[in-house]
C-alpha cells in the first residue's frame, strides 16, 4: 500500500518562485503575474527566508495612488502607508515569515494557517533555508487518498488493535470518505476509542459508529486482551 502522505515534505511543492530583498516593486509583479502565483518567499544568502511579499502588501500603493491617506488612516495603518511607498522587497515583505519544517505533520501545518490566517507557508530547514512550499489545496489532498486504502488501513490499525478476538466480527465500509464500523464488540467502552482512532486515520471524511455490545462494568466484560 502506499505511504499515507503524513508530513509536509510529502505534499509540498519542490519548484518554489522567490525573490531576494532587493527585488523591485515592478519584478515582483511582473513575477506573480507570469507565474501566478499571489505570495513569494524573500530569500538571502543562500536561500534562507527572510519573509513573504503577497498580493496583499502591493495593494496599498495602487490604494492611496490618487490620494494619500488620511490622518486617521495614517494612525491606524502605519503598515499599510508605509507599504504604500515601499520600492523593494524588503520595505514590502512580511516579517518574520510564518514557516514550516518539512518533518511537521500536515494537522501541524493546517493548524499554523488557520491561527496566522495565511494561505500558505514557505517549507524551511533548521537553519531556515528554504526547501519548499505548502498551501491549503496541498494539504487536502490527503481527501484524495482512495477508499479502499482507507479501509485497509483502518482494519489493520484500529479494528484488529482495539477488537483482536473480535475483530472478524467488525465490518468496515468505506464511501466518498465516510467510515461506517458495523458489528458487535466485547466492550462497547471502546466504541469512542475506535472513533477517535478512526478519525486519525488520513483521508477520513466522518466516521459512523455501528457497533453493539455489552457495557463495560463490575459485572460486564472488560476490554479484549
Amino acid at each position: 500500500m502506499p505511504k499515507t502522505p503524513h508530513i509536509v515534505s510529502d505534499v509540498m511543492t519542490r519548484t518554489v518562485v522567490a525573490v531576494g530583498r532587493d527585488a523591485p516593486f515592478k519584478e515582483i509583479v511582473r513575477t506573480m503575474e507570469q507565474w501566478r502565483v499571489s505570495a513569494m518567499p524573500v530569500l538571502e544568502g543562500e536561500g534562507r527566508v527572510v519573509g513573504v511579499v503577497s498580493e496583499a502588501d502591493l495593494l496599498p500603493k495602487e490604494e492611496f495612488r490618487d490620494s494619500g491617506p488620511s490622518l486617521f488612516e495614517q494612525r491606524r495603518r502605519l503598515s499599510d502607508v508605509a507599504k504604500a511607498g515601499a520600492v523593494t522587497a524588503e520595505e514590502l515583505m512580511s516579517t518574520p515569515a510564518v514557516t514550516v519544517h518539512p518533518g511537521s505533520t500536515l494537522a501541524q501545518a493546517a493548524r499554523i494557517m488557520a491561527v496566522r490566517r495565511v494561505k500558505r507557508l514557505p517549507v524551511v530547514d533548521d537553519i531556515g533555508v528554504l526547501q519548499g512550499i505548502v498551501s491549503r489545496a496541498d494539504l487536502l489532498k490527503v481527501f484524495l487518498r482512495p477508499d479502499e486504502e482507507i479501509e485497509e488501513e483502518v482494519r489493520r490499525t484500529v479494528v484488529s488493535y482495539l477488537f483482536p478476538a473480535f475483530s472478524h466480527a467488525v465490518h468496515v465500509n468505506v464511501h466518498e470518505g465516510v467510515v461506517t464500523l458495523r458489528g458487535h464488540i466485547h466492550d462497547t467502552s471502546l466504541i469512542s476509542v475506535a472513533v477517535r482512532l478512526v478519525r486519525a486515520v488520513e483521508g477520513v471524511v466522518d466516521v459512523e459508529p455501528q457497533l453493539t455490545g455489552e457495557p463495560s462494568g463490575p459485572d460486564g466484560p472488560g476490554p479484549d486482551r
